[in-house]
């Protein structure tokens, strides 16, 4: 049975991890030294804790406790429960709650990058990719449009950041992912049996319906960071330049939309 416990005391050190800790700080939170990480709303905790995650605790509207929050609560034993007044909880995070609720959760031992690829045939490759809502919106299509895999170098943004999590819909926790080498990910990858596919603007890159592209039996599809897009050593380390045909004069698209039409061009592949 949850422990509910109404908020009287805002300076409580237990509602530091919801109030007044950075997500920077949360990682390294001491939680059986992995650290902990914030989900918001019901859909991304349900998901979360379906995938294995462990909750901590949760804050939630004093209302919730017996309507959307009383089935995750059914799963979760004696788990501190904080309530209160939306308005209260909104002064004390300083935004507004997805649904009403928050919970914190302990963060997990990432998979390898053998583990995570094992029998996938199509996986994403994201560099240097920072904007949490980017990231999110990548791992929605991502799941949704025929991915395998998401494979992050260490400069992207937290998959797990509430931010992350909640634009995700909680996709994070559905398709498996990891970080890459700090370099030369091309070679690791060339090394587990891909091809690689680089998302570029360039003279030499092939259209996205290259049938080529979908002949290949593995490929990693590999898009950069927001305005710089992937390095260039990163470009010359992949067998294709790939490009999205566009018109009216655009010359680019949000990483998040590029890799949306990209995952359902590419992810159209026998299985």
């Amino acid at each position: 049975m949850a422990d509910i416990r109404e908020i009287t005391d805002f300076s409580a050190p237990e509602l530091d991890i919801f109030a007044r800790l950075k997500e920077s700080r949360l990682t390294n939170w001491e939680c059986e030294e992995r650290g902990i990480f914030i989900a918001e709303s019901p859909k991304v905790i349900g998901r979360a804790m379906a995938a294995g995650y462990e909750p901590v605790s949760f804050l939630m509207e004093r209302r919730h406790v017996e309507s959307q929050g009383k089935a995750l609560l059914a799963q979760c034993g004696a788990v501190p429960v904080f309530t209160a007044e939306e308005p209260v909880l909104a002064q004390m995070t300083g935004f507004h709650l997805t649904r009403g609720m928050l919970c914190a959760m302990k963060r997990r031992e990432l998979p390898t990058v053998e583990q995570v690829c094992a029998g996938a045939r199509r996986v994403v490759v994201l560099e240097r990719v920072m904007n949490p809502t980017n990231v999110g919106a990548i791992f929605r299509s991502a799941a949704a449009l025929g991915m395998d895999a998401v494979l992050l170098t260490p400069e992207c943004s937290d998959p797990l950041y509430r931010r992350c999590t909640r634009v995700s819909m909680g996709t994070v926790f559905q398709i498996p992912w990891t970080y890459l080498p700090e370099r030369n990910w091309t070679d690791k990858l060339h090394e587990l049996g891909f091809r690689t596919a680089a998302m570029a603007l360039r003279e030499d890159s092939v259209r996205l319906g290259d049938p080529r592209l979908l002949a290949e039996e593995r490929l990693a599809i590999a898009m950069g960071t927001e305005g710089d897009g992937l390095a260039d050593s990163s470009i010359e380390g992949c067998d294709y330049t790939v490009c999205i045909p566009m018109s009216h004069g655009v010359d680019s698209l949000n990483v998040a939309a590029a890799s949306a039409v990209a995952f359902y061009q590419l992810g159209q592949v026998q299985k």
